[in-house]
């Protein structure tokens, strides 16, 4: 079923407006705009989505890889369950090589549910790749005016998660995707990756810390979360949706990378000054990265701030929510992030 109506996807021509530079940019003239302007300087308030309810319609849609349908018919049951009503966007379950479908209609589809007033939450179903290949393709000013909403998403959604922090100041949720293994397994989704993710949608917060097993700097550091996998970040360095990790905690987790290749994107975002300023850094899932945990012990520690690592985010069971520009703790006495709208006035 489609969501809504077909929405255009030609970028407006008037979306440019005021300069900022950008980290990991080329030379003096690298710069990125934003729809009204650049952020206000001053205390760090994104615009936060409502909690979701049961009978609330929530849209899938699938803006990079191919999705499987069994997979996501599991998913889909798996939500609801929760009570909620799913709809599917019209690309889906299209396919196109290594996309689920062409770019135009993966970016309509998403636009499309992030602008309908009906639609409560925009879950991503999968990662893979492709993202980063809409950001050019949505109006960002139509996607400005509408209510923020909850949208879900990890690995390749980190491309999302980046530009709409940037173009939109909106709050997102980094967690499992309806088709993902931690999901949609047909034993059932795994019990903690599942009580976190409806605590998260359902009580605007995370439910407790998320606790790590290995401190690599030791303090105390609070600010909001950014940031995610890192082959999308050190991809994303000098377009306008680059990491900024200036007064922020950042996140950073990855899958199938060897140590060397996590070496050279750590380097990457180093020398672009994307961590420059950072208050903190969380270390989750390294799956099948071998021992990555030296080399990002030599990167980052000269850095100076609290770092925590072996966090169950990202990829890997069990995979918890991080809400993403939302203000979080780390404490490396009990190795834990924690925060990110625990108070229920702060996530209507």
């Amino acid at each position: 079923m489609c969501v809504g109506g077909r929405i255009g996807t030609a970028k407006s021509d008037t979306l440019w407006g005021v300069s900022e530079r950008i980290p990991g940019g080329a030379g003096d003239d690298a710069s990125v705009t934003f729809p009204g302007g650049p952020p206000a300087a001053g205390p760090h308030t994104p615009r936060v989505p409502r909690r979701l309810r049961p009978g609330d319609r929530v849209a899938l849609v699938a803006p990079s890889g191919p999705v499987d349908p069994e997979r996501l018919e599991r998913g889909v049951a798996v939500l609801g369950d929760l009570g909620l009503e799913v709809v599917l966007g019209s690309a889906v379950l299209a396919g196109e090589g290594y996309l689920a479908g062409p770019d135009a209609a993966r970016a309509a589809d998403l636009q499309e549910a992030w602008c309908d007033p009906s639609v409560a939450a925009v879950l991503c179903v999968r990662g893979g790749y492709g993202a980063t290949r809409l950001l050019g393709l949505l109006d960002w000013d139509a996607m400005a005016r509408a209510e923020p909403k909850v949208l879900l998403g990890s690995s390749d959604i980190t491309a999302l998660h980046r530009s709409f922090a940037t173009r939109l100041g909106v709050a997102t949720l980094f967690g499992p995707m309806p088709a993902s293994a931690t999901i949609s397994d047909p034993e059932g989704p795994e019990p903690v990756t599942f009580t976190h993710l409806r605590a998260a949608l359902f009580e605007g917060g995370t439910p407790g810390s998320v606790t790590g097993d290995a401190v690599l700097v030791p303090g105390r550091a609070e600010g909001p979360v950014t940031g995610g996998n890192l082959s999308l970040l050190a991809a994303l360095c000098g377009t306008p949706d680059a990491l900024r990790g200036e007064g922020r905690i950042v996140l950073l987790e990855d899958i199938d990378e060897a140590p060397y290749r996590i070496d050279r994107m750590v380097t990457q975002l180093l020398q672009a000054g994307c961590l420059d300023g950072v208050r903190g850094l969380v270390l989750g899932s390294w799956v099948n990265c071998g021992d990555p945990l030296p080399v990002l012990a030599e990167r980052l520690t000269p850095l100076g701030v609290p770092i925590i690592a072996g966090l169950p985010i990202g990829h890997g069971s069990p995979q918890f929510c991080v809400w993403m520009e939302a203000v979080g703790v780390i404490d490396a006495k009990s190795c834990s992030l924690s925060g990110m709208f625990r108070n229920p006035d702060e996530a209507p």
